[in-house]
């Protein structure tokens, strides 16, 4: 067994037992092996280990990967969405978990009627209210929600955050917590159904599954260390 596939046996080993420990049925969360800045050999390794769901977050990176590994994949984009690459983006992955404004979402919106597509995307919300990170404010979500559920092409599945940094797992807590009553409020102030959070990473997915995560978009713990830190935050 390669060190791919006995990490993510691994990893998903753990996933069923916080699921588990959150009194879920089996398979209710979607991992996302995160193969940003890994070659195309090491995502052929964890689809040969029965992994399905890939996440990316650079286009540049991701388009080759997506035309030379096999169809049967499944690819999510988890990177900040740059308007000049919508349409790419909406070509080339089937879920985007990161739409930060009405702006964008407007536009991403058009885009989509454009291509004839219906994409299922994550609002990503600026939990911490932190300025180097993006994302809407949760009281502007609120706001904008309205006009958000009147795009007739965007599928809004549900809600993705990054938490601020902490000193352990355990920190991310109380945020994840936080996402998880906004979607809840969100469902019941305007009668929607929002199945999907988007939340954990690496270090701290089993916390993220035990506050609600239905989609944990996990990195390192499977393909091993970056040599060094691309886009951050969303793997």
């Amino acid at each position: 067994m390669s060190d791919v596939a006995g990490n993510l046996a691994d990893v998903l080993l753990k996933v069923d037992a916080a699921v588990a420990r959150s009194g879920r049925r089996h398979g209710s969360v979607d991992l996302i092996a995160v193969s940003k800045t890994f070659p195309g050999d090491a995502v052929r390794e964890a689809f040969d280990a029965g992994q399905l769901l890939f996440g990316e977050s650079k286009l540049q990176e991701a388009e080759p990967k997506i035309a030379a590994l096999p169809g049967l994949l499944h690819w999510h984009f988890i990177g900040r969405v740059q308007r000049n690459k919508v349409r790419k983006l909406l070509q080339n992955f089937e879920v985007i978990h990161a739409i930060d404004s009405l702006k964008l979402a407007s536009y991403s919106d058009e885009i989509a009627g454009e291509l004839g597509l219906f994409p299922k995307v994550f609002l990503q919300v600026n939990i911490g209210g932190e300025k180097s990170k993006g994302g809407f404010e949760p009281d502007v979500l609120l706001t904008e929600m309205e006009s958000l559920l009147k795009l007739k092409r965007l599928e809004i599945i549900g809600l993705m955050c990054i938490p601020p940094d902490g000193p352990d797992s355990e920190s991310a807590r109380p945020w994840f917590a936080s996402l998880r009553k906004l979607r809840d409020a969100l469902e019941t102030d305007f009668g929607v159904t929002l199945p999907a959070l988007s939340m954990g990473m690496s270090g701290d997915y089993e916390v993220a599954i035990e506050e609600g995560a239905t989609h944990v978009r996990v990195g390192s713990a499977i393909f091993g260390k970056r040599s060094y830190r691309v886009d951050g935050e969303l793997g």
